[in-house]
């Protein structure tokens, strides 16, 4: 077999490999098209499906994100141990001091079912958690339940401790605690949370809504100021022990805007341990109180027929001897056995001069004044904890003459501070508030006391300051107006003689005022230094007057002495 040089043969057949086959048509029967076409439907309608179930599920989460109340879902979440505690906006004193704070923590819980040794873990964990109760523990680590509390809010140290036991089935979880930096002194104002850091009580409770707001972490601005607030309750405390009363109360606020700018109810606790407080502690006597005031309501009585045009200050009116009215027998604490003044009646508070004004007025001027003041319905402010007045049953001549005052008729604290200064901001009405957004414009304001009335008013106080009931409460350079009041506690049945309230509401400065004070005790006793008086010229009004002296410069105010006046060194026993 010959070769060529340089070539290989290659067979015809096997050259041929590489070409192209040629095309052919491809093509399916009846039977093949119908079951492509069903495979083609199925994979239709299964991804149809599939966007459907994805679909149903982004609308349920927009839903539940937000269009549904998140509080409802946090609170479901919380109770299953699946979410942390929420947030919940601060508090802040109206310069810019913290009141109310959250602080993170951590809870532990466990799964009860990884704990292989109930007892042996409970012993573990009591040796880093003391104060446990081994037994509740161990019950719980045997329950099998796959979430149940240990314990909340666990200090750093405590949470390093549970750590360092490396016991399966303990688990941790973000937490938040509310805090009370200043412990009991705004107790009842502010209020408390649960564990779960929901409002309880005082302004935690009514703004429960507002503060929980997440979009808005800033924090909540109040009208109150600290230093203001420290001030009344040290010098309530001290007069609280000095007259061995058994609680004491106070409150500060603008005249004019309504702005409360301390309150004080004493005894009281301590918010960040509130389950160990008694309902004692927890009462908010401003507010929700309600007592029979006394001679306060002598400034309401005088104010009604000055303004109704009764009488003039320098009418005169009988009160050589007691004044008998519906079979009863009024009589004044040390009577002046003559012929009195409006100005006198009022300046040494005689009970029987203000029983004969208020007859000369009637029962409907009187009723329709009192209630232009605010003090037939429950007063309002930011707090849940608000008591409502008691009126008598019915109102005759015999409730007029002890309505006037102060008998008969038992309103809160809060109303009293509220209706007095109406009567010295120039006759308008005040709203009372703790929230600085909520301040009344001053041009909306209502007129309930006419412009001339409440100059009298401003004059007739000061006069019971300078030589009257209250001359205790005079402050030098800050001309201090007021009046006094001591009634007999209401019991079943009729009157304790022997428990008395004495308070004071005084405001500064009279020609102009910016502030009112009250101070109220509750049966305090005479002491050597008062010469046995237990009456509110003697223990209420010169408290009053140690506020107004340190609070004034806080306020940056500056004395300014009046030529020619001298504080009356004499104090009436009278009330």
């Amino acid at each position: 077999m010959s070769r060529a040089r340089g070539r290989v043969h290659i067979p015809a057949s096997l050259s041929q490999i590489d070409r192209p086959l040629p095309k052919q048509s491809m093509y399916f029967d009846g039977t093949q098209q119908m079951m492509l076409e069903m495979r083609r439907g199925r994979l239709l309608v299964l991804s149809g499906l599939f966007m459907s179930v994805f679909l149903l599920i982004g609308i349920r989460l927009i839903d539940l994100t937000v269009l549904s109340d998140d509080r409802t879902v946090r609170v479901s979440q919380v109770e299953n141990g699946l979410a942390p505690i929420p947030i919940r906006r601060g508090l802040v004193d109206r310069n810019g001091n913290i009141i109310a704070a959250d602080l993170r923590t951590v809870s532990l819980y466990a799964d009860a079912r990884d704990i292989q040794d109930p007892k042996t873990a409970a012993e573990a964990l009591i040796r880093v958690l003391p104060h446990l109760n081994k037994a509740n523990l161990e019950t719980k680590l045997a329950s099998k339940r796959p979430f149940v509390w240990i314990e909340r809010d666990l200090a750093p140290k405590q949470h390093a401790a549970v750590l360092s036991l490396g016991l399966a089935g303990l688990h941790f979880q973000a937490d938040r605690r509310r805090v009370y930096p200043n412990g009991p002194l705004i107790a009842q104002v502010v209020g408390y949370v649960g564990i779960d850091n929901d409002g309880l009580a005082g302004l935690e409770k009514s703004l429960d809504d507002d503060l929980l707001k997440e979009d808005d972490p800033t924090p909540v601005t109040l009208t109150l100021d600290l230093r203001v607030q420290h001030v009344l309750r040290e010098e309530l405390m001290k007069s609280m022990v000095a007259f061995h009363a058994i609680a004491a109360s106070g409150l500060v606020m603008d005249v004019n805007t309504g702005e409360v700018l301390a309150m004080v109810s004493l005894p009281d606790f301590d918010p960040n341990e509130f389950q160990s407080a008694t309902n004692n502690e927890k009462f908010n006597r401003v507010t929700l109180g309600v007592y029979e005031m006394g001679s306060t309501f002598k400034a309401f009585n005088t104010a009604m027929v000055l303004d109704a045009g009764v009488a003039g200050l320098e009418d005169k009116f009988d009160a050589t001897k007691p004044y008998e009215t519906g079979g009863r027998m009024i009589h004044d604490l040390h009577g002046e056995n003559k012929w009195l003044t409006v100005t006198e009646i009022f300046k040494h508070s005689s009970n029987i001069g203000s029983a004969r004004m208020a007859h000369l007025a009637g029962v409907d001027v009187q009723t329709e004044f009192l209630q232009r003041l605010g003090l037939f319905d429950a007063p309002r402010l930011e707090v849940p904890e608000l008591g409502r007045p008691l009126l008598p049953a019915k109102w005759g001549p015999t409730e007029t003459a002890t309505v006037s005052y102060g008998h008969g008729i038992s309103v809160t604290p809060l109303q009293t501070v509220v209706a007095m200064a109406a009567l010295v901001n120039g006759g308008f009405e005040v709203h009372p508030t703790l929230v600085r957004d909520e301040v009344e414009p001053s041009e909306l304001r209502k007129r309930v006391v006419k412009e001339m009335t409440s100059r009298q008013m401003r004059r007739l106080m000061r006069e019971v300051v300078l030589d009257g009931t209250a001359s205790r409460a005079d402050v030098p350079g800050y001309s201090v107006a007021g009046k006094t009041g001591t009634a007999e506690k209401a019991a079943a049945g009729g009157y304790l003689k022997k428990a008395l309230l004495s308070s004071f509401v005084g405001v500064f400065p009279s020609e102009k005022p910016r502030y009112i004070v009250l101070a109220m005790l509750d049966e305090p006793k005479g002491t050597t230094e008062t010469y046995g008086y237990r009456t509110a010229g003697w223990n209420a009004a010169p408290t009053v007057g140690n506020v107004v002296r340190r609070m004034a410069p806080i306020m940056g105010m500056r004395p300014i002495y009046e030529p020619g006046i001298k504080p009356g060194a004499q104090i009436a026993a009278a009330e």
